[in-house]
């Protein structure tokens, strides 16, 4: 084994391991967020959707602050990230005296956020073997769903048994991103062997930009209200929550890693179509499941629904591996994927205002109705993916 090989091993497991107590904080904050706004401060579904747009205005912004330290190797941005993000996470849970400065703490934990998601995916496809990407990108999507197991174990357990406050839930949270950042720092900060731009906008990659406009809809639609019906139409406490994501970790562990073999083998062109129908039929199922005769079976729907569309987020590894056949050098990558989480967060970012409005005024059932249309143009776009005649470029993107 060479000594390149024998680096990017090394640097391989860190990055795998700093994804394990990403999940772990994942597991914990997920289920505890929604609740511990209703909760806490007992918003109503409007000003749930208005909440959305300051939460995810660091999303539309990340294409301008990742330009800002693009000086920095891509692990060097991701140790920012996540830095930035676990203190967001720490003011939540012992500097949150009102709603306002719980907002503050929001947008601090979503700049974190939403800075290490284009680099999570370029760090991982740098790493990964030529034609190994997708496998790549889902064993980190399985550990990261193994690890998460845990901390809804924590939530599930704590709040039932022990009481567990709002404080200690993010506390740990915030700890858990601590150490995944201490991973990335043992990690060797290579800088890229070609010049990276700050910002990369360019008619080529116009498909992966309309599905991340697709994409940042039915996502946000899916975050914001499907844990509110939940919430105020079926009446469900935080320990659910921690139910359902058990559930759909333990389903997305061979998910994940299933999923990114079959990117390899059959393309994203059928994986993102497939995610498209499935999504229809789960929009509908969350949606209407009141109105079918079921009864008090209806919410075992809802729950089916509600961790299908859990499993079915991880098919976003698709959209990276797709721009990564296509784009014309390997240092259009990481500025393209945060073009991509720009352009998806000027539409996420504004759709739940709407949404809420929707609610309040026709009935949650057109929320997600309105989402099943969005999964149908997905669907009418990824139909057009090709990559057959593209030249995959080089996947030995430096971090």
């Amino acid at each position: 084994m060479d000594k390149h090989e024998a680096r990017r091993k090394r640097d391989f497991f860190l990055f795998i391991l700093a994804g394990a107590f990403l999940g772990l904080y994942s597991g914990l904050y997920d289920p505890s967020f929604n609740n511990f706004l209703n909760d806490v401060f007992h918003i109503g579904e409007v000003a749930r959707g208005g909440l959305e747009f300051p939460r995810e205005l660091p999303g539309f912004l990340v294409v301008f602050t990742t330009g800002l330290l693009i000086f920095l190797p891509d692990v060097r941005i991701a140790l920012v990230a996540n830095l930035i993000l676990a203190l967001g996470l720490l003011g939540l849970g012992f500097v949150s005296p009102s709603f306002s400065w719980a907002v503050v703490w929001m947008i601090t934990w979503s700049i974190g956020a939403h800075l290490y998601m284009p680099v999570e995916s370029s760090i991982g496809v740098a790493l990964a073997k030529p034609g190994e990407e997708g496998k790549c990108l889902g064993q980190l999507g399985a550990i990261k769903t193994a690890a998460s197991l845990v901390g809804f174990l924590v939530v599930y357990l704590g709040i039932r048994y022990f009481h567990l406050s709002y404080t200690a839930i993010f506390a740990l949270a915030g700890l858990s991103v601590i150490v995944a950042s201490i991973c990335l720092l043992l990690m060797e900060p290579r800088k890229s062997s070609v010049k990276r731009e700050k910002i990369v906008f360019k008619r080529k990659y116009f498909l992966f930009y309309v599905l991340n406009i697709l994409f940042g809809a039915r996502k946000q639609i899916f975050l914001t209200f499907a844990p509110w019906v939940l919430i105020k139409i079926f009446q469900q406490p935080v320990t659910t929550f921690a139910v359902l994501g058990l559930v759909g970790t333990v389903a997305g562990i061979p998910f994940r890693a299933l999923l990114g073999k079959a990117i390899d083998i059959f393309g994203e062109r059928i994986i993102i179509a497939a995610e498209s129908i499935f999504l229809i039929l789960v929009c509908i199922g969350y949606g209407y499941a009141e109105h079918f005769g079921l009864g008090d079976y209806a919410i075992w729907l809802v729950f089916l629904c509600y961790v299908g569309d859990q499993l079915l987020f991880a098919c976003n590894m698709a959209r990276a591996t797709y721009l990564n056949k296509i784009v014309d050098t390997p240092a259009d990558l990481t500025p393209t994927l945060s073009m991509g989480l720009t352009i998806d967060h000027l539409v996420s970012m504004t759709i739940p205002f709407f949404g809420g409005l929707l609610w309040m005024k026709f009935g949650y059932e057109y929320v997600f109705l309105a989402a099943a249309v969005i999964a149908l143009l997905n669907l009418v776009i990824a139909l057009r993916i090709n990559t057959i005649k593209e030249s995959p470029a080089q996947t030995s993107l430096s971090h």
